[in-house]
């Protein structure tokens, strides 16, 4: 069974076939065209973590490509508590078509996966997000026509975004750059993972002003995620010199794009203007979770 759960588990090609799939998807919705793989066919969404934009996106998603979406929020369902996960697993197989959780932790993802006889998605995991970072490449795509080793520099902390990029410049190449404080990088098995592919080039750096040079792109996330807000003040002080503002963007030498995965702490790791700028490429970002999501549902239920 096919599922999608970090993005090096598919090859070059097939995640080429997932963003060409993502664009046709797009421009089927956007032109309001009939489209219907999938009625008559349930997904189940399993949140433990909850989420406007993974819920609104996968829902209207599917909805639009004629199926019916379950939400199951986390008081409909204790994953790993009030039941075993594989036992929902198998479940839920028996009910639904597709599956979708956006969890804490991974090694659930990887349980409802091993046990399921239908396709698993990750929503989000702490570890890693695949979903949105095949929306981000599908985005730069879109807004600099090829993916051509760009340069994109992420300003924050070595979290599940991170690990994600990580995934993909194992299998497509770009240059990447991670910005973070001393003691915020990411995992060093998947760093060294990514490294050793020889696919990308792969950079840690400590210094916001070093780090944009000649960005194509500039990333940025919150600096305290979902479970860490107990953190949130010490963490401001740490990732103060981190903030991606006016003035780190006119200093990259470069017609640099900003991207963020939202929800946005406007003016802690980004300034106001920076999100309202031409430059700003959020909302087309935020808008493609659902096409690329799309694509990854028509994929999966045509290579199982």
């Amino acid at each position: 069974m096919k599922h999608f759960l970090h993005i090096s588990d598919y090859s070059d090609s097939e995640l080429w076939e997932i963003l060409n799939l993502a664009k046709d998807l797009k421009e089927k919705f956007h032109k309001k065209q009939d489209y219907s793989p999938f009625n008559n066919r349930s997904l189940a969404m399993i949140f433990a973590k909850p989420s406007a934009r993974t819920r609104v996106s996968f829902e209207t998603g599917f909805e639009w490509m004629g199926g019916h979406a379950l939400f199951l929020g986390p008081n409909d369902i204790g994953i790993g508590k009030r039941e075993a996960i594989k036992d929902i697993s198998r479940l839920f197989s028996r009910y639904n078509d597709i599956m979708m959780a956006r969890l804490f932790d991974h090694a659930h993802i990887l349980e409802l996966a091993e046990y399921s006889t239908i396709p698993v998605i990750n929503g989000l995991t702490d570890y890693n997000h695949p979903c949105q970072i095949m929306t981000d490449i599908f985005t730069v795509w879109e807004h600099l026509g090829a993916i051509d080793n760009p340069k994109i520099v992420y300003m924050g902390d070595g979290n599940n975004i991170v690990h994600s990029w990580l995934h993909l410049a194992m299998r497509l190449p770009i240059n990447f750059v991670c910005c973070c404080p001393e003691g915020y990088r990411p995992d060093q098995d998947t760093l060294d993972k990514a490294i050793d592919a020889g696919i990308s080039k792969i950079n840690i750096s400590h210094n916001p002003a070093e780090a944009i040079a000649n960005a194509d792109i500039v990333y940025t996330d919150v600096w305290a995620s979902m479970g860490q807000k107990d953190e949130a003040i010490e963490r401001e002080k740490i990732f103060s010199n981190f903030q991606v503002n006016e003035s780190l963007i006119e200093n990259s030498g470069k017609n640099t794009l900003f991207m963020h995965c939202l929800p946005a702490e406007r003016d802690r790791e980004v300034t106001d203007g920076v999100m309202e700028a031409d430059y700003s490429i959020v909302f087309d970002q935020a808008e493609n979770r659902m096409h690329i999501q799309n694509a990854i549902m028509v994929y999966l239920s045509e290579n199982n």
